[in-house]
């Protein structure tokens, strides 16, 4: 018995010794709310990351940017989904915004795709423009999320405060379209790629209006702001092209995360866009010529080294 024992034991330290047994990686994907876009394309994500040897990819619904970078200070996840305007704010160490000091630990894995700064309205309200929107109910997302970061940003260029409004609801998106189906809310701000579930849902149960944000309103407000366009049929009921601001999306990590696991993340990421695409078609403008481009905080060494034998620096 002792004989046997002895070589079960030696048998184990030789498989260790070989790399035959080798500890998993653990890759937590920090995203949003499930009824946003974060949340499908870090499910996405996890498919595609299950790939990598020695890797166990999981995915956190969260209350989205600000959260989702604090935890990656924290060394509470490995790659994160963020707005370009809340990045900025928290490498600068904006209180306001969130970040009760500059967090000097986040790295730039890629540009992804834009977010559109959505605002939408019961067609029953009567809301078409945003000075429409004083005195009314409207839901500017969770507190010091990205996108009550984006509602901030909108109604101060367009002249308005939170004090202007009749009142003012902190709501995630699903939550909020639940209130203005029962007619207790007048509008909603969402900062999402287009053809969010959310809006969908909203449109397909009760008649709106996309509210306009005029290139003037953006124009004040200037980077990473743009003028971008909510093409007509994006939603049931939306007939024309309506003006909104876009800002453009991150994925991030710390730099704490391994080079070589940051390389394989994004490399197995571009290699697969199709499967991200097919869970969310804002996945579609994500470009590799693109990713790299001016990013808010610096590039992990990890993804640079991806970029570089790409040509795509």
């Amino acid at each position: 018995m002792r004989f046997w024992k002895t070589m079960a034991a030696v048998a184990a330290i030789s498989l260790a010794s070989s790399g035959a047994v080798r500890a998993e990686t653990f890759v937590n994907i920090l995203t949003g709310g499930t009824s946003g876009v974060y949340y499908p394309l870090g499910v996405a994500l996890s498919k595609i990351y299950a790939s990598i040897p020695d890797t166990r990819p999981s995915v956190q619904a969260t209350k989205a940017s600000v959260e989702n970078l604090n935890l990656l200070q924290q060394g509470k996840g490995e790659i994160a989904f963020t707005l370009g305007d809340s990045l900025v704010l928290a490498v600068e160490g904006n209180a306001d915004a969130g970040f009760a000091k500059p967090l000097d630990k986040l790295r730039t894995i890629a540009a992804i795709y834009p977010n559109y700064i959505q605002i939408v309205a019961s067609a029953d309200s009567g809301i078409k423009t945003l000075e429409d929107l004083r005195g009314r109910s409207v839901s500017v997302g969770a507190p010091k999320s990205g996108t009550e970061l984006n509602a901030r940003a909108i109604l101060g260029a367009a002249g308005l405060s939170y004090q202007d409004l009749g009142k003012v609801e902190y709501l995630p998106f699903a939550e909020s379209v639940e209130l203005m189906k029962n007619r207790q809310l007048d509008a909603t701000l969402q900062s999402a790629g287009l053809g969010v579930a959310s809006i969908r849902d909203l449109a397909s149960s009760v008649p709106i209006t996309v509210v306009e944000v005029p290139a003037e309103i953006i124009e004040k407000i200037g980077t990473p702001y743009i003028s971008a366009t909510i093409p007509a049929g994006t939603y049931t009921g939306q007939d024309a092209d309506v003006n909104s601001a876009a800002v453009v999306n991150y994925l991030v990590t710390s730099a704490d995360v391994d080079e070589e696991l940051v390389y394989q993340m994004t490399k197995t990421m571009f290699e697969n866009l199709d499967q991200m695409a097919a869970a969310h078609s804002a996945a579609r403008a994500i470009k590799l010529e693109d990713a790299a481009q001016n990013p808010p905080a610096p590039l992990h060494p990890g993804a640079e080294r991806y970029f570089k034998e790409n040509n795509a620096m």
